[in-house]
C-alpha cells in the first residue's frame, strides 16, 4: 500500500524573523489562509486517506501540528528525539512502515514546499509509485526555470518509460549546487532537472540502501524496530538514535543508490527557501510589490514587505524585504536573503537567543 511520509522537522532560519525555533516555517501560514504544513496534508487528499499520511516531527512540533490537521490520528506522528537530518527520518519512518506493513511504499515529502498544481503532483506521485513497485527509487524532478545556484540538480540519463503521460528517466547522477555559469549550462542543455527532495521507494528497497551504505546506522534502525509497540519502545529510541549517522538523505542514500528513476515535472513549485521565494509566488501590487498586513508604500517597487502588528510606511524603496514582528524589524536588500541565515548565527553566538 502507499503511504505518504512528511518531514516537518526544519527550522527555517531563513525566514527569521517570522521563523523561530518555537513556530518555524511548516507552522506558519505564509501562502493565504493555510499553514505550509495544512497545505502539504491538504495536497495530499484523495490520493491518501488521513489513515495513510505520516508525520516524521520533534516532540514539541508534534504539539504544534497536531491541532493544525486533527484528522490525522495521533498514532502517525514520528516522533524523533532530536533531529538528525533527513536519512535517519527516513529510515525512522521506515522502519515504522514496515512494522505495520511489510509492503510499503512510501512517498517522501516536506511540510514547507509550495506546489501551485496539486492535480499534476498528485499525477506524479501516483507515477513514482507505479514505478517503484518494482524496488525501483524514484524522485521528482522540477524542470528548471533559471539558472538557479541554490539547488542541486540531477542529470537525465536514458529515457525509460511513459506513465500517465509522464516521462521517465534514469537518473544519471546527483549534482550539488552549482556555480552560476555550470547552472547556466545546466538549463541550457535540457538534461537537468532541480532535486526536489521528493522522493518514492519501497520502505524495504530503502532500508537496503541503508544496509548497504549505513550500515551502523541500519543496525541502530532494526534495534529500534524491534522494540515497536513494546514497553520499552521508548527507552531503545532514545538509546540507539544517536547511533543514526546524522546525514542527508542526499549525500546518506541518493548519491550512491542502484536504480534510480526521475521523473521532471512542471507543477509550479518552489521550496520558499527565503524571503524572496514569496515574491516569486505570491501577488503583487501594480508596483511589483508584496504586501501582507498594515504597510503604506510611496514609490516603493519589487519590495515584500510583511507586518505582524504595526505600520510598516515605506517611501522611495526598491527591492527590499522589510519583516516586522512584535520583537524584531528585519530589512535586508532583496538580493541578500541567503545571508538572514548568518544574522541568526551571529544573534546566536552572541547569545541573544530570545530573538531565535
Amino acid at each position: 500500500m502507499l503511504y505518504a511520509v512528511i518531514m516537518a522537522g526544519g527550522s527555517g532560519t531563513r525566514l527569521w524573523p517570522l521563523s523561530r525555533k518555537g513556530r518555524p516555517k511548516q507552522a506558519l501560514k505564509l501562502v493565504g489562509e493555510r499553514t505550509m504544513f495544512q497545505h502539504a496534508v491538504d495536497r495530499l487528499a484523495p490520493l491518501f486517506s488521513p489513515e495513510r499520511i505520516f508525520v516524521v516531527t520533534s516532540p514539541a512540533m508534534a504539539e504544534i501540528l497536531r491541532p493544525q490537521a486533527p484528522e490525522l490520528p495521533a498514532a502517525n506522528f514520528i516522533l524523533e528525539p532530536a533531529g538528525r537530518d533527513s536519512a535517519p527520518a527516513a529510515g525512522l519512518a521506515a522502519i515504522t512502515l514496515l512494522h505495520r506493513d511489510p509492503e510499503a511504499v512510501m512517498v517522501m515529502l516536506t511540510a514547507d514546499h509550495y506546489i501551485q498544481d496539486t492535480a499534476g503532483f498528485r499525477a506524479a506521485l501516483a507515477a513514482a509509485a507505479e514505478v517503484a513497485g518494482d524496488g525501483t527509487i524514484v524522485t521528482l524532478g522540477i524542470r528548471p526555470t533559471f539558472p538557479a545556484t541554490g539547488f542541486g540538480y540531477i542529470h537525465l540519463g536514458e529515457a525509460q518509460t511513459m506513465i500517465g503521460g509522464l516521462p521517465v528517466y534514469r537518473s544519471a547522477g546527483f549534482v550539488e549546487k552549482p556555480d552560476a555559469r555550470t547552472a547556466e549550462r545546466f538549463l541550457e542543455s535540457g538534461r537537468y532537472v532541480w532535486n526536489s527532495g521528493m522522493f518514492v521507494w519501497r520502505a524495504d528497497r530503502l532500508m537496503a540502501e541503508f544496509a548497504g551504505q549505513q550500515p551502523a546506522s541500519h543496525a541502530a534502525l532494526l534495534r529500534i524496530a524491534a522494540a515497536l509497540d513494546t514497553p520499552a519502545a521508548a527507552e531503545v529510541l532514545a538509546a540507539e538514535w544517536p547511533n543514526v549517522r546524522k546525514i542527508s538523505i542526499d549525500y546518506g542514500i541518493m548519491e550512491h543508490a542502484d536504480r534510480v528513476s526521475v521523473i521532471p515535472v512542471e507543477i509550479g513549485w518552489s521550496d520558499i527557501g527565503n524571503w524572496a521565494s514569496l515574491l516569486d509566488i505570491l501577488p503583487r501590487d501594480a508596483d511589483g510589490n508584496v504586501v501582507t498586513g498594515d504597510a503604506l508604500l510611496l514609490d516603493a517597487h519589487n519590495c515584500l514587505v510583511r507586518s505582524e502588528g504595526r505600520l510598516i510606511a515605506a517611501i522611495g524603496l526598491q527591492d527590499l524585504v522589510i519583516v516586522e514582528t512584535a520583537d524584531v524589524v528585519l530589512v535586508c536588500a532583496r538580493d541578500r536573503v541567503q545571508d538572514v541565515r548568518d544574522a541568526v548565527n551571529r544573534l546566536a553566538a552572541a547569545g541573544k537567543t530570545h530573538y531565535l
